[in-house]
C-alpha cells in the first residue's frame, strides 16, 4: 500500500435513480471505493440489484455501508430534523434501536452480508443518543467482525468542517475505540455545495493535496437533477469532476493509492494513531479549500 491511501466514498445510494446511476458509473470507472446505502429511500429497491452484483463481482474493490438515515426516509420512525436528534433525550433509545435494527435487517436481506461500514445521513450517527444505540446494536450483531465507522474529524480548516466535527466526533471516537471499532483518520469533501464545476474541481485538488493515509473523501454525485433536492446542482458538478481525467491525474501526481477503507485499516495496526483514537484537532488546520 502506498504512503497515502485514500478512500473515496459516495453517500446516498438509493436516494434516487440519478444518484444510483452516478455511483455505479464511478465505481465502474474506478473512481469510488465505497458507497453508503439509504435503505428506506425511494430509489433503493430498484437500485439494490445492480449494487449487489457489483459488490459480488469484486468484493475486495468496494466497501458497501449503511448510510443510517433518521432525517428523510427512516423505516419505523417519523423523519426528524437534525436539531430533534441532537436534543433527543432519555427515552428515545428504544425507538432508535428498533429503527437501527430495521435498517440493518433491510441491508443484510438485500445484500446478503453485513455492512462493511456504517455512517449517518447528515452525520447523525455521531449524535449522543444515536451513537449509543448504534454502537450497542452493532456490537450485539457483529461481535467478531466489526464494520468500520465514519469519523468526522476535520481534514481542512473552515466553519463547516469544524461544526460537523463538534457534533459528536470525539465522543464517537472514544466509545468506538473502547468497543473495537476502527475509523478513518479524517474526513474530506466538506463544503457548502456552492459554486460551480470549476470551483468543485479546485476544492477537489485541495482536498487531495492535504490528504493523508486512511483519510476518507466523501462525495454526493448524481447523473441528473434530483427533484426537491437541496444539493441537486452540486451533485452534477461532482459527477463531472470525479469522472474526468483530472481526478486520476491528481491521484497519480500526488502518489495517492485509492482503496476501500476496510483494506486501508486492515493494513494498519489497531493502536496506530488517529484511526484508532483521533487526537485533538490542531488549532490551525492545513491550508486547504474552505468548506
Amino acid at each position: 500500500m502506498s504512503r497515502r491511501g485514500l478512500c473515496v466514498c459516495a453517500d446516498d445510494y438509493g436516494l434516487h435513480p440519478h444518484v444510483n446511476a452516478a455511483v455505479l458509473r464511478l465505481i465502474e470507472h474506478g473512481r469510488l471505493q465505497a458507497t453508503g446505502a439509504m435503505v428506506g429511500a425511494p430509489g433503493w429497491r430498484d437500485g439494490v440489484g445492480a449494487l449487489s452484483r457489483v459488490k459480488q463481482a469484486a468484493p475486495e474493490r468496494l466497501d458497501v455501508g449503511l448510510h443510517l438515515d433518521l432525517t428523510e426516509y427512516p423505516l419505523t420512525l417519523a423523519p426528524r430534523g437534525l436539531a430533534g436528534w441532537w436534543l433527543a433525550g432519555a427515552g428515545s433509545e428504544a425507538a432508535l434501536r428498533i429503527e437501527i435494527a430495521a435498517q440493518l435487517d433491510t441491508f443484510e436481506s438485500a445484500l446478503g452480508q453485513a455492512p462493511d461500514y456504517v455512517d449517518g445521513h447528515q452525520h447523525v450517527h455521531q449524535f449522543p443518543r444515536v451513537r449509543d444505540a448504534l454502537l450497542d446494536e452493532l456490537s450485539r450483531r457483529y461481535p467478531d467482525r466489526r464494520p468500520w465507522l465514519r469519523s468526522t474529524r476535520r481534514g481542512t480548516a473552515g466553519f463547516k468542517p469544524a461544526l460537523i466535527q463538534s457534533l459528536g466526533q470525539r465522543g464517537l471516537a472514544r466509545r468506538a475505540a473502547l468497543l473495537g471499532f476502527r475509523q478513518n483518520r479524517r474526513l474530506l469533501g466538506v463544503y457548502d455545495f456552492d459554486g460551480d464545476t470549476d470551483r468543485y474541481a479546485a476544492r477537489l485538488r485541495g482536498w487531495l493535496h492535504v490528504s493523508g493515509d486512511r483519510d476518507l473523501l466523501m462525495c454526493h454525485p448524481a447523473r441528473g437533477r434530483v427533484p426537491g433536492d437541496a444539493i441537486a446542482e452540486a451533485r452534477l458538478w461532482e459527477l463531472e469532476v470525479l469522472d474526468s481525467p483530472l481526478f486520476d491525474a491528481e491521484l497519480s501526481r500526488l502518489g495517492i493509492a485509492a482503496a476501500p477503507m476496510s483494506r486501508l485499516l486492515a493494513a494498519t495496526p489497531v493502536s496506530a494513531g488517529p484511526a484508532a483514537m483521533p487526537a485533538k484537532p490542531r488549532q490551525h488546520g492545513p491550508r486547504g479549500p474552505q468548506a
